[in-house]
């Protein structure tokens, strides 16, 4: 008997009867934490799914790389697109946001 714990919808993928996605248990998961701990982190999951969520990642490593390596190619677009915006219509704003990040940056004495 084999249960299904990831779910493809929208061109997405989510843990089974759940919001949550499979690139956050990856995410989660590549960053150090045991299944366990993903478990603290999104308690919706139960430890079976996200035992499922990473079988099925191992298991269709390749594929699953490749849709986070698009989703981030993506996210990185729309920031760049969007930094561009803002710097064109908000130029004060945008100053502004790039100087306080710049003191974030930069290590305190």
């Amino acid at each position: 008997m084999s249960k299904d714990y990831v779910t493809q919808t929208d061109g997405g993928y989510r843990i089974t009867g759940t919001r949550v996605s499979l690139d956050s248990v990856v995410y989660a998961w590549m960053g150090g934490l045991s299944p366990e701990s993903i478990v603290d982190s999104f308690p919706s999951l139960t430890l079976e799914q996200v035992h499922g969520a990473l079988a099925f990642y191992l298991a269709n490593q390749e594929e699953i790389d490749n849709y986070i390596r698009q989703g981030e190619t993506e996210f990185n677009e729309l920031r760049q697109k969007l930094s561009q915006q803002l710097r064109q219509t908000k130029a004060p704003l945008y100053q502004k946001l790039i100087a306080q990040k710049k003191l974030k940056l930069t290590p305190s004495s």
